[in-house]
């Protein structure tokens, strides 16, 4: 495994104020695929003019964050994918310690530990460099995509829940998560831009339709 070996996807939703933080701290040797749900022809401009090695490509209507992704995925041609939301800051430092922890490891998906300004998504108490874990958070992640067959994240679920349902399908086909001891700062809530009364009751909405779906799905209707 090399650096060479990542492509990264990143889904927008009205992202303008943040994917140029994003991208300028990513490595610029490696591949980005932006794939953005809005289809703000400007930002495409904007992002294909300012930053090498990044295509952007832009949806007709908001697909939801999983077909966005797998959208991604099927137009990458390296390995890996590193799956990052426009919020998150993964530093080429950061990224070059994650591959050196995951050279020579079998897993289908990887995430590096979340730090956000009131919590961190951290499952690793023992401070090793790498731990087997049920799930990890989709604010970045990684897959192995010689382990999926060619299927990635369901797209009947438009928002919430998408990388909880990929970690619990690969963990049923026994691969391994691996958890990595290496923090990503995460500004949290921020990566479809500025919220209104219109965005809060779609993202509840989706979040009680996730749920029900997801149980459904795995367990039954009536649970």
């Amino acid at each position: 495994m090399f650096a060479k070996d990542f492509t990264f996807i990143i889904t927008t939703y009205r992202s303008e104020n943040l994917i140029n933080e994003c991208l300028k701290d990513l490595p610029r040797e490696n591949r980005k695929l932006i794939i953005e749900n809005s289809g703000d022809k400007n930002l495409k401009e904007t992002i294909e003019k300012n930053f090498d090695n990044t295509e952007c490509f832009l949806m007709s209507e908001n697909l939801g964050y999983g077909k966005a992704n797998n959208i991604g995925i099927i137009n990458s041609n390296t390995d890996y994918v590193f799956i990052i939301n426009p919020d998150t800051k993964v530093t080429n430092d950061k990224f070059k310690k994650i591959v050196s922890f995951l050279n020579n490891q079998d897993f289908a998906i990887a995430a590096p530990q979340i730090v956000e300004s009131n919590k961190i998504y951290k499952q690793n108490k023992e401070k090793v460099n790498l731990k087997k874990v049920d799930q990890v958070p989709g604010m970045a992640m990684i897959l192995n995509k010689k382990k999926f067959n060619n299927v990635f994240f369901d797209e009947n679920i438009f928002l919430y829940l998408e990388e909880i349902d990929l970690c619990k399908r690969m963990r049923e086909q026994g691969e391994n998560i691996l958890e990595i001891n290496v923090k990503i700062d995460h500004l949290g809530g921020q990566s479809h831009g500025q919220f209104d009364s219109e965005m809060e009751n779609s993202r509840n909405w989706h979040w009680m339709w996730s749920k029900f779906y997801f149980y459904k799905k795995h367990n039954n209707y009536f649970y």
